[in-house]
């Protein structure tokens, strides 16, 4: 899928994702746009799995099912990159780091592919092709079950690679985020890798846009206080700005 959203269907997302359910009313007053012009944006953002129809308006999808990596490869696919960037510019030449699921991590990876003396360990077969180009990062692959739906390794082999490893930093991406549970996932095999990832490394830092607020996950990964830094396009609040600040975790917004 090569498609990119345009700045509105991500508006309408970033507000769907802190509300339960949104109406064709209220989206059409807010952007001062007619029905018709507003549901052509729902159609698309529906047929594609980034929202769901419910009575009256529309809704995130399920909590027990994370989207397509197709999908959530072109959902912010612009702040994404950004995040990348940002992150790349935190890792010094010749670090040891474990890159996890999620296609927010895969951007990470691009913005390092001319990095120097880099050893990567990931379970992330997107992260893998990208960094294929570049003889100078020595990237390590875990084994595990492939899950073709998300380009990812996960199980206990996969955990076990992990923990034979000792690395500077870990980047890892997220299902979504909740202001008193910290990190969340939608599978417990995928909070399982992540874990492991976090445990056995110096610096962890989560890399997430602002749609995974709220987003409904129900599987705990991690709390904010276990955490080092954190690097986003933007906080949706300035509570939840003073809730991570309690939490000690740094917070680098690159929009």
């Amino acid at each position: 899928m090569t498609m990119r959203l345009s700045e509105r269907q991500n508006k309408i997302l970033e507000w769907t994702s802190r509300e339960d359910t949104l109406s064709i009313d209220d989206l059409s007053q807010h952007f001062q746009l007619s029905t018709q012009t507003i549901r052509k944006d729902i159609n698309s953002l529906c047929e594609i799995g980034l929202l769901r129809r419910v009575h009256g308006g529309v809704c995130l999808p399920s909590a027990i099912e994370n989207l397509s990596f197709n999908t959530r490869q072109i959902m912010n696919a612009g702040n994404k990159e950004q995040i990348g960037i940002t992150v790349a510019k935190q890792i010094p030449d010749g670090s040891t780091i474990f890159l996890g699921i999620g296609t927010t991590v895969g951007s990470v990876a691009q913005a390092l592919v001319h990095h120097q003396d880099l050893r990567v360990l990931t379970n992330n077969l997107n992260v893998a092709a990208i960094l294929c180009n570049n003889n100078r990062i020595d990237t390590h692959v875990s084994g595990g079950k492939l899950r073709q739906s998300d380009h990812d390794l996960i199980g206990v082999e996969t955990i076990r690679f992990f923990s034979s490893f000792k690395a500077d930093f870990a980047i890892v991406g997220t299902g979504g985020l909740d202001p008193s549970y910290g990190m969340m996932d939608f599978k417990p095999d995928e909070a399982y890798v992540t874990q492991s990832i976090l445990e056995n490394s110096r610096s962890k830092i989560l890399v997430a846009d602002n749609t995974k607020w709220n987003r409904q996950a129900n599987v705990k990964v991690a709390t904010f206080s276990e955490l080092d830094l954190m690097v986003t396009d933007h906080l949706p609040s300035n509570t939840i700005k003073m809730q991570l600040e309690m939490n000690e975790l740094q917070v680098i917004e690159c929009r």
